[in-house]
């Protein structure tokens, strides 16, 4: 066992397989892309964050916490695409952003094949509530919160019937996506959306993760632990699936 084999913790030490590691890539993708692929028995699994504002067609003030929507959107081609990564584990602590951009992400991971599980950690608001729900199975932790209110648009907004329109139309985009993905109604989800008494500047609904259960927006509360242990059981059932076709595929064969 050579010396770089042997990851130290305080006093104990830890043996790790022979596997060809580049450790400043991996860092590098960490600090810039917020990604970590994990490789074990169980299966291959990608880790995926998305933190702070949702950045799309407009570039956000340099202080800003931002995820790139042209960051994630290779990375999810990439990982459908991938034969060696097995599933995608998506954490969120985001306080929404724009919403096509968003929207676009939540699209592109509720189309993918491969298994997905979701954590919410500490928000996931606004348009980080599509985001969540576009994956197979969603947890959040019991603390964790989202807000949900209607749609905003920053800038110059003309004052005619067709701007309220446009803006009912978009609105009805994410009612029917989250209603699709998750087992809210879409009356309760917009009776949630657009109530009023709860937010101080605003109209919408803060959910907490015991809440957004009890709606039927996330699936479970939950922690890592949890999210790993769902994924790795999707991913299971995908393996003996795909078995399955084969053996079937080999039977009609030889007939």
């Amino acid at each position: 066992m050579r010396e770089e084999d042997r990851v130290t913790f305080g006093n104990t030490s830890v043996t790790t397989p022979d596997v060809p590691i580049d450790n400043n890539t991996n860092l590098d993708e960490i600090k810039e892309l917020g990604k970590a692929s994990i490789k074990t028995n169980k299966g291959n699994i990608h880790c995926l964050t998305v933190i702070g504002q949702i950045e799309g067609h407009m570039v956000l003030p340099p202080q800003n916490k931002t995820t790139k929507y042209e960051h994630v959107i290779p990375q999810l081609v990439a990982i459908e695409e991938s034969e060696e990564i097995d599933g995608l584990l998506l954490i969120l602590n985001t306080v929404g952003g724009d919403v096509e951009a968003g929207l676009a992400i939540a699209e592109m991971i509720a189309s993918m094949s491969k298994p997905t599980v979701s954590l919410v950690l500490g928000g996931g608001h606004s348009i980080g509530v599509p985001m969540a729900v576009a994956t197979r199975y969603c947890f959040i932790a019991p603390s964790a919160t989202m807000t949900i209110h209607p749609i905003r648009l920053n800038g110059m907004v003309i004052g005619v019937p067709q701007t309220y329109e446009y803006f009912d139309r978009m609105q009805e985009r994410v009612v029917q996506f989250v209603a699709k993905n998750s087992k809210i109604s879409k009356d309760n989800f917009r009776k949630l959306m657009l109530k009023t008494g709860e937010l101080a500047n605003d109209v919408g609904t803060v959910l907490f993760g015991d809440e957004a259960v009890k709606h039927g927006l996330i699936d479970e509360t939950g922690g890592l632990r949890d999210a790993l242990k769902k994924l790795y059981e999707l991913i299971e059932e995908e393996r003996k699936k795909k078995e399955g076709n084969t053996h079937n595929k080999a039977s009609e064969e030889l007939q």
